[in-house]
């Protein structure tokens, strides 16, 4: 296309400008080839000449038509170059508030400085599974690309983020992550996604630091390697980092801080656990205060530390180890605090020894003061032969120590990101993993050093790989297409990277001039002009001898060489570093331990030291230098980058002002061209950018071609004849396999055709229709005048007749309102004076009250505070006494309780404990002695109330007799006789009650006798049972148990001398290098004479352990060295060798103690059988009894003894492990105590028996003995039985021998049943130990994961933990019930089964001759239709056809059986069966029958769970049978509506409301899963038929699509969804509305299943309407609108729009009409507000940001009018989200509808087959 022809009148173009970088023009004139000058309009309408010299100023670049402009994707535009990224980017950014533009395979994200409500839960939701062309851009959607091209392809990803400080690299790449954490979280509880998001605070507190340019600039590079399974799910990670800032330890420029770490640290000083830390302010420190800023706008450094500090725990980091890092982190604040003063001669300095920084920075990390203070000033030259110590000069000194500094935190930010991986590693195989590169850009600044060519040397290499990949992606795509693959030259920046790391290079000239022992700056910049003077992309400064400029890919940068050697060198004194090897503290001293320094293997333990001292070798790692690290880790990267397919994100800072929303033209056209987004654009322009589908082309461009060309059925070949006919060269297009491929410009051009096609055709509509509207105006002018004129003349008539009448009215009027007016001025004047008297005396009064009120008021208050204050402190005073008498009666306790364990471990408490049955048979001896003395004082007291009766007898006999004879009174006879007989009534109730007590009292003697005989035999028996199963266990337990306890004391023993060895393995290497330090000083006399040092006064070597010692008058005796094990820790107990010698030596003792005891025992078994053989020794019977007791004795407390040594060896192993345990929970210790308790108690029982079986065992001996003598006495007896010649009886003999026998074989059998009782509560008791060993495992586990999380989720997961042991709690007990329900109701069943064969039998008895009714079979005439008298409505079946018949209506039955009879079939046969259970009051009957059909309708919805026809149906039955239910209750409420026939067939014995309930559960859960059939099916076609579909023919336009539509994200192999039209949409609900109809469904059921289904239709069009940009237009409002009508006009055509459904569309309705009404003006604003009720405010202003005009004639929405539509709507109370929840389900109504059908007119078709069902 010739230069005439674009450049135009009316054309619009780029200009360059000084300010803006380019600036918008328009031409005013045509160009011509040849003209030197261009005639232009700005903006402003200012004209402006435009000089053209083709090779300086050639002419300025086209712009793109206005229907480009805010696409989604550059490479869309038809012109590529700068001015047009660059305005694409600002009026997306600006206008549309959207901060993600694509560019190829490049995403650009803009920092918007503003917290976007972008990157929720619902926006994930809805990128997921999506391709990256169908959404708006998105990191989302770039995280998705990768993590599905790692699902499909099966090779491993990268995500490359980039971009200069404050750009938002860490917040995308975090952002990225998260999504990865989200999509792919972890398939167990390992929780790998938390910690791999944990590890952010982390790494931005130790590596991240304010700057100039951002608040949270990331110091340092990483790339995270998140790993995958095979099921794609997280299951680990791993950080590598790169290049830290050690610089900023040190140093901040203004305005800048260190890193953030440092100010947390200081912002949390005030805790407790930092109290010895010496903090203050960060003010106070000079590595905090250089920068004279250390806070930062809306940032609490307290609150990050703690989120820092949870992030520690999280990953599994200790409390101990943070503190030690927190340490570090404090003592290199103290470190820059010291003073170095300088002495007199100025070439040496030295420390004041009082200096409180420098014994804070000794005591943090656990170094020698003097040491420290020595070697901070004077540095060691180490020559061939000698050794010298020279003084260094405050500067050098203060270069050292800042040396230091940085080194030791390099080391703490490498040990964290060491375990930081530690914790994110898995056991697992990782299948693929994606790489999440965030790494810092390309960077110039005013002074650029050794970090800055470090960063853009990393970003050559980056840039390199970018390149070579978009080449190949564009390779790839025109050979896909079959286009002729032409060579396209991109820049290759090789060159560059040869000059910087190649042989000869930059940085091996600086590693070589770090090797030379006077090397400087200056050297090292001549040998670099020297030797590069002549590259092409290296230059001298011309003002300058010490800086070189590297001409870069992006820009070109001036190198200071100031300090390069020294940042490369990395210098840091070794004598230093050796001084913190030897480090009191373990994780200082491995800080500095040299990674090829191994641990001592066990075999060498012997250490040959030489005897004279040699100079150590420089460590290899020393030896490389900073740069040489740099480019070995560059080149793993760039490797492991090219293994896998990557993803880039570049990062772009607005503005250096970090203001929200703002564009600065010039700080983002510099980032663009160093982040490679013009080089992408270049290498695009270079060949074929614009692409185009046929179908899509046709259907833009069809208003271009011929009508011959339109009725062509291949657009094909319409397409190449209308390009060949309007565009002339060949060269500008290509015809691919389904696309179009254009040149740059050419789409802009045919846009041009298009346009001027549409504007003639404008023209002449115009025309047409303004002439016709100015003829009708004309007629309808002249019309109206001839008619105002005839109105107007009668009209001024009337007026002026009107004004004569008025003016005489007017002048009445004004007298009499006159005399008015003055009249009311006077009294209101009048009522104001008295107005204002009576309320100023009334404020006078009401103040004078007040006054009085406020003083009484007062009064009262201060009588009640007095009292309050009074109360308060007497009720602290009594607190404070309760809680001092709380704590001492605590102590008194605790003190109690110890001695109560000391009294208890005593052997004084064992022997009382072992008393035994003995004191048991003692006690009953001493109650029968009782008894016995209660019976005699019992005769005794009874013996004299007889004497006293009988003398009182005797004497009222006398005094009977004197009476007598006194007198002869009848009466006093009388009385004296009544009293005698009374007297001696009593005396035989007496000798009763005597021979009751005497009877009781030998009863009970007799008893007690009794029961004394029998446990003494069962004494006997047992404890000879009892003796021979110890001793056979004992036989049979001792082997094993001696071969597993030696075997685990070995282990043990193994174990604790490993342990014991690697301890003093570190002791040793620690003492060893503070010996080597120490000798060093001591020899620095030799090597400095006129130096004199002072003899050392540090500690021993026995001070210097951080273990206390143990003497041996402190350990005393075993139990005391255990005690002090547990009180010191295992840990420290192992350390200390003093306690460990002395335990030894204890245990010798213990051991030849034993071996004593053991002599001695076994001189008195010698003793006693030459005692027992000597036959002179005369013994009695009582002294053989007690030396056999003795002897049992002794053996007994051998055995005893040996098990109180391993009950003490257990006891030691349960304390170390207790010691361990640090943080054991109360579940743990309970479950100890009860373990314990019950260990107790078993060993009292244990020590009781044992008695007993002494006791038994004495008594066997003493019987022995007796026997023996007696068999001496028979010996002696015998002769003289043979001598008599008695006959003995044989018989008798062996009947006493076979009895023996038996109780013998008897006593074996017992024996071995009681061995296996034993076993089996062994084994019982192993096992009940295991389970609760498992238990204590899983709530340590439970507990561990608790403490890990933070309180508020440390309270939800109690909760969550107290509900489910609640749930399973309440499910055992369901069971429970469930299992007595059963037993219940077998019981009954057995007794209606006992009571039915009871009444047969009595039927038989009755009528013998009757025959039991046999069932009869059923034929064909069920389906005859009888007489209402003949049938009731019940239907008759047997119990063992229950299975048959749930079979044949529930799980084999069709719903295309029973579809041409009555509906809900089913339901009514099971109701009336049910109907005749209860009529026969068989309850069993019901409930098996209900409980199998529930159970039934579960199954068969289970097997066809995406059914949706069996799913209706039996939502359809489940809802009838529960209609029937409530129908036929009986229940008054339900009945209203019921004939009288209805009503004589409710149930007569059974309430069923507890099956109505399940029921009506039931029937929800069939209708959720009903909706989320439907909602499966509906999915795939909602979006494709409601937005892409073309409903209204021709109205749809397509715009130009960019790169991520042909990327590799679409599916190429066609097997997607196919795209769904709105008449399939509406037929599919139709199709579900039939099936519901004809399935019986209630209609307000169906009503509500399709509201459920418009808002499901609803929320996924709206939401990917809110997420893409191609259909927010005018012609999509026009088709939703046409669609949703069409919904509409469905409901009304099925009665459906009552059911609320139409007003689920309402939202999709109002988003429609917004993208058809006018954008322009304030009355436009406030309409759109009027109308948009139903969307919430982020939704509209997201709709107005995403509209995009199809066509020239559309306008776009102004900034202006989204601002004045977001102002109009502050005041809603919108919620923040801004999509629709796709998975909210409405709250489900089953309304009550009884069933008109009577239930004797049912008709049961045979194709049922239920045959066997009898009609009652």
């Amino acid at each position: 296309m010739s230069v005439n022809e674009l450049y135009t009148k009316y054309t619009r173009v780029w200009i360059p400008d000084p300010d803006e970088v380019w600036k918008a023009a328009e031409i005013t004139k045509d160009y011509k080839e040849g003209d030197s000058i261009l005639h232009l309009k700005l903006e402003d309408e200012s004209p402006l000449e435009y000089a053209v010299v083709p090779p300086k100023t050639p002419l300025p670049f086209l712009r793109n038509p206005d229907i480009l402009v805010g696409e989604n994707d550059l490479t869309a535009l038809s012109y590529l170059h700068e001015p047009a990224v660059l305005h694409n980017l600002r009026v997306r950014f600006i206008e549309s508030n959207h901060i993600y533009t694509y560019c190829g395979i490049v995403l650009v994200a803009i920092n918007p400085y503003e917290q976007l409500h972008i990157y929720g839960e619902e926006v994930i939701d809805a990128y997921s599974g999506r391709n990256m062309g169908d959404m708006d851009p998105h990191i989302f959607a770039v995280a998705e690309e990768a993590y599905k091209q790692m699902a499909r392809d099966e090779r491993n990803q990268s995500i490359i983020v980039s971009g200069e400080s404050g750009a938002g690299k860490t917040v995308s790449a975090k952002y990225a992550m998260r999504y990865f954490a989200t999509v792919g979280g972890s398939s167990n509880d390992t929780n790998v996604e938390e910690k791999v998001l944990a590890s952010s605070p982390i790494m931005e507190a130790i590596g991240n630091a304010k700057t100039t340019r951002n608040d949270n600039s990331s110091r340092f590079g990483k790339y995270i390697q998140i790993g995958f399974s095979r099921q794609y799910r997280i299951i680990g990670a791993n950080m590598r980092t790169y290049l830290l800032e050690k610089s900023r330890v040190v140093f901040q420029a203004e305005d800048e801080r260190n890193y953030h770490i440092f100010y947390q640290l200081c912002a949390s000083a005030s805790l407790q656990e930092f109290s010895d830390f010496g903090l203050g302010s960060a003010e106070d420190f000079t590595y905090t205060s250089l920068g004279e800023n250390i806070f930062i706008e809306g940032v609490d450094d307290a609150e990050d530390f703690k989120k820092t500090r949870e992030a520690f725990t999280l990953l599994g980091i200790k409390d101990s180890s943070q503190s030690s890092i927190f340490k570090v982190v404090a003592s290199i604040l103290h470190l820059g605090n010291i003073e170095i003063c300088s002495e007199r001669d100025g070439d040496s300095c030295h420390i004041s020894r009082d200096d409180l920084h420098l014994k804070h920075f000794c005591r943090l990390l656990g170094v020698e003061v003097q040491q420290m203070e020595h070697w901070l000033c004077h540095r060691k030259l180490v020559t061939a032969s000698e050794t010298y110590v020279k003084s260094m000069s405050m500067k050098q000194a203060s270069n050292a120590r800042d040396a230091l500094a940085k080194h030791i935190y390099a080391r703490m930010f490498d040990w964290i990101v060491e375990h930081i991986n530690k914790s994110l590693q898995t056991s697992l195989k990782q299948h693929s993993f994606i790489g999440v590169l965030d790494i810092y850009g390309f960077e110039t600044f005013e002074i650029n050093s050794f970090e800055q060519f470090c960063i853009n040397y990393a970003n050559e290499k980056l840039q390199q790989q970018f390149n070579s990949h978009v080449f190949k992606l564009e390779q790839e795509e025109y050979m896909k297409e079959l286009i002729p693959w032409t060579l396209i030259d991109f820049y290759d920046n090789q060159p560059c990277i040869d000059l910087i790391e190649a042989k000869l290079g930059i940085l091996d000239l600086l590693d070589e001039e770090c090797k030379v022992p006077k090397g400087t700056d200056q050297n090292w910049a001549q040998k670099l002009y020297k030797q590069h003077g002549s590259s092409a992309h290296f230059q001298k400064p011309r003002m300058s001898n010490t800086s070189f400029i590297i001409i870069h890919f992006a820009d070109k940068v001036e190198y200071q060489c100031e300090g390069f050697l020294e940042k490369n060198r990395d210098t840091v004194y070794e004598e230093q570093i050796n001084i913190l090897k030897a480090s009191e503290f373990q994780l200082v001293a491995d800080l500095f331990r040299d990674k090829g320094d191994a641990p001592v293997s066990k075999s060498s333990r012997v250490n040959v030291r030489s005897a004279k001292s040699t100079p150590k070798a420089p460590n290899k790692d020393h030896r490389k230098t900073v740069g040489h690290q740099f480019r070995s880790s560059l080149h793993l990267l760039m490797d492991t980058l090219n293994a896998t397919t990557p993803h880039y994100v570049r990062c772009i800072k607005p503005n250096d002002l970090k203001e929200a929303f703002s564009f600065d033209s010039r700080r983002a056209v510099q980032q663009l061209r160093a982040c490679g987004v013009l080089e992408t654009i270049r290498i695009s322009a270079a060949g074929y950018p614009s692409r185009w589908t046929y179908p899509d082309f046709f259907s833009r461009y069809r208003v271009l071609m011929k009508k011959s060309d339109l009725a062509l059925a291949d657009k094909k070949v319409a397409c190449k004849h209308l390009l060949e006919t309007l565009i002339k060269e060949p060269d500008m297009f290509q015809f691919g396999k389904s696309k179009i491929f254009f040149r740059a410009g050419q789409v802009a051009y045919l846009e041009k055709l298009r346009a001027d096609k549409f504007r003639a055709a404008c023209i002449k509509i115009q025309k047409t229709v303004r002439g016709w509207l100015q003829r009708v105006r004309y007629r309808k002018i002249r019309k109206s005048a001839l008619t105002l004129q005839r109105y107007g003349r009668g009209y001024l008539a009337r007026r002026y007749a009107e004004y004569l009448r008025l003016t005489r009215a007017a002048i009445i009027c004004q007298k009499q309102y006159r005399m008015v007016r003055e009249r009311r001025a006077f009294l209101k004047m009048k009522r104001a004076v008295v107005t204002i008297q009576a309320y100023t005396r009334g404020m006078y009064t009401r103040r004078i009250f007040r006054e009085f009120m406020l003083h009484h008021k007062a009064m009262i208050i201060q009588r009640h505070v007095r009292g309050w204050l009074q109360r308060k402190k007497f009720l602290r005073a009594r607190n404070a006494a309760i809680i001092i008498q709380c704590a001492f009666r605590r102590v008194r306790a605790k003190r109690q309780l110890k001695q109560l364990k000391i009294e208890a471990t005593s052997a004084a408490h064992l022997k009382k404990l072992n008393n035994g049955m003995e004191n048991k048979i003692v006690q009953l001896q001493r109650k029968v002695d009782e008894q016995s003395k209660d019976y005699k004082q019992q005769n005794v007291q009874l013996a004299t109330a007889n004497a006293s009766l009988g003398s009182e007898v005797n004497k009222l006999q006398k005094e009977l007799e004197q009476m007598r004879s006194r007198t002869d009174d009848s009466n006093q006879v009388t009385s004296l006789q009544d009293e005698l007989e009374r007297l001696k009534a009593e005396l035989q109730e007496a000798h009763a009650q005597r021979k009751v007590l005497e009877e009781e009292h030998s009863t009970e003697k007799l008893g007690l006798e009794q029961r004394v005989k029998e446990l003494e035999e069962e004494n006997t028996m047992l404890k000879r049972e009892k003796e021979e199963m110890n001793q056979r266990i004992l036989l049979h337990s001792k082997s094993t148990e001696e071969v597993e306890t030696t075997r685990d004391n070995m282990l043990q023993s193994e174990l604790d001398a490993e342990q014991r060895y690697q301890n003093l393995v570190k002791e040793y290497s620690r003492l060893e290098q503070r010996y080597d330090n120490l000798k060093e000083e001591m020899s620095l006399p030799k090597f400095h004479p006129g130096h004199i040092r002072n003899p050392s006064n540090q500690s021993s070597l026995e001070s210097d352990s951080n273990y206390p010692s143990i003497s041996t008058s402190e350990v005393g005796d075993t139990e005391d060295a255990i005690q002090q094990v547990e009180d010191m820790g295992i840990d420290k107990a192992a350390m200390d060798i003093s306690l460990f010698m002395k335990l030894q030596k204890r245990v010798r003792e213990l051991e030849q103690e034993r071996k004593r005891l053991q002599t001695n025992l076994e001189k008195m078994e010698e003793l006693s059988k030459r005692k027992s053989t000597d036959p002179k020794s005369p013994t009695t019977e009582m002294e053989n009894a007690d030396l056999a007791y003795n002897n049992l004795k002794r053996q007994e407390l051998e055995s005893e003894n040996k098990k109180l040594k391993n009950d003490l060896n257990e006891l030691r192993k349960t304390i170390a492990e207790r010691a361990t345990k640090n943080n054991s929970s109360n579940e743990l210790q309970d479950g100890y105590n009860l373990l314990l308790s019950q260990l107790k108690a078993a060993n009292e029982e244990l020590d009781a028996r044992k008695e007993e079986v002494l006791i038994l065992r004495t008594q066997i001996v003493s019987n022995a003995q007796q026997l023996e003598k007696n068999g001496h006495i028979d010996c002696t007896v015998m002769p003289e039985l043979n001598n008599s010649k008695e006959p003995i009886d044989k018989e008798e003999a062996m009947k006493a021998y076979q009895g023996l026998c038996e109780s013998k074989k008897l006593l074996e059998s017992q024996l071995q049943s009681q061995s296996r009782q034993h076993k089996d509560e062994l084994e019982a008791l192993h096992t009940q130990i295991e389970l609760l060993k498992d238990d204590i495992e899983k709530k340590q586990e439970i507990l561990n994961y608790t403490m890990s999380l933070s309180p508020e989720a440390q309270v939800e997961y109690s909760v969550q933990q107290e509900i489910t042991r609640l749930t399973n709690d309440n499910l055992d007990l369901k069971e429970l019930v469930e299992k007595l329900e059963k037993n219940e109701k077998k019981l009954k069943k057995q007794l209606r089964i006992y009571m039915k064969k009871v009444q047969e039998l009595e039927a038989l008895q009755a009528a013998a001759a009757q025959v039991s009714r046999a069932r009869p079979e059923l034929t064909r005439q069920v389906t005859v239709q009888r007489k209402e008298k003949d049938f009731q409505g019940m239907l008759e079946y047997s119990k063992d056809d229950e299975a048959l018949l749930v079979k044949s209506l529930i799980t084999d039955i069709r719903p295309s059986i029973v579809s041409a009879t009555v509906p809900c079939l089913p339901a009514y046969i099971l109701f009336m069966c049910i109907r005749h259970a209860d009529y026969i009051n068989d309850d069993q009957k019901v409930e098996s029958l209900l409980t199998s059909t529930i159970n039934s309708i579960k199954k068969v919805l289970k097997k066809n769970n995406d059914d949706f026809e069996m799913t209706s149906f039996w939502l359809a039955n489940t809802s009838r049978l529960l209609h029937c239910l409530k129908q036929y209750s009986g229940d008054e409420a339900f009945m209203t509506q019921n004939t009288l026939k209805q009503n004589e067939h409710c149930l007569k014995n059974f309430d069923l409301a507890e099956y109505r309930q399940v029921l009506s559960d039931l029937s929800i859960q069939i209708y959720q899963q009903l909706i989320k059939v439907a909602e499966g099916l509906l999915q795939p076609m909602i979006v494709s038929a409601m937005l892409e579909s073309e409903s209204i023919p021709s109205l749809a336009a397509v715009k130009p699509t960019g790169y991520r539509n042909r990327s590799s994200s679409m599916d190429d192999d066609g097997s997607g969804p196919s795209s769904y039209t709105l008449d399939a949409l509406i037929r599919q609900l139709g199709q579900f509305h039939s099936i519901m109809r004809e399935h019986g469904l209630d209609p307000e059921i169906i009503g509500q299943v399709v509201r459920q289904l418009f808002h499901c239709i609803n929320a996924f069009t709206l939401n990917n309407l809110l997420l893409r940009k191609d259909v927010c237009s005018w012609s999509t409002g026009m088709q939703l609108r046409y669609n949703t009508s069409q919904m509409e006009e469905w409901l009304r055509g099925n009665n459906l729009f009552q059911s609320k459904a139409a007003s689920m569309l309402e939202p999709i309705i109002q988003a429609a009409q917004l993208l058809q009404v006018k954008k322009k003006t304030s009355q436009d604003a406030e309409a759109i507000c009027s109308l948009c009720t139903a969307l919430t405010t982020q939704q509209i202003v997201k709709i107005l940001n995403l509209y995009t005009p199809l066509n020239e004639f559309e306008e776009r929405v102004t900034v202006s009018f989204i601002r004045n539509i977001q102002s109009q709507l502050q005041e809603r109370n919108d919620p923040q989200q801004l999509l629709v929840d796709t998975k909210h389900i409405f709250p489900v109504l089953f309304p009550y509808t009884p069933s008109a059908l009577s239930l004797e007119t049912l008709h049961i078709p045979a194709s049922l087959s239920l045959d066997f069902i009898n009609r009652v």
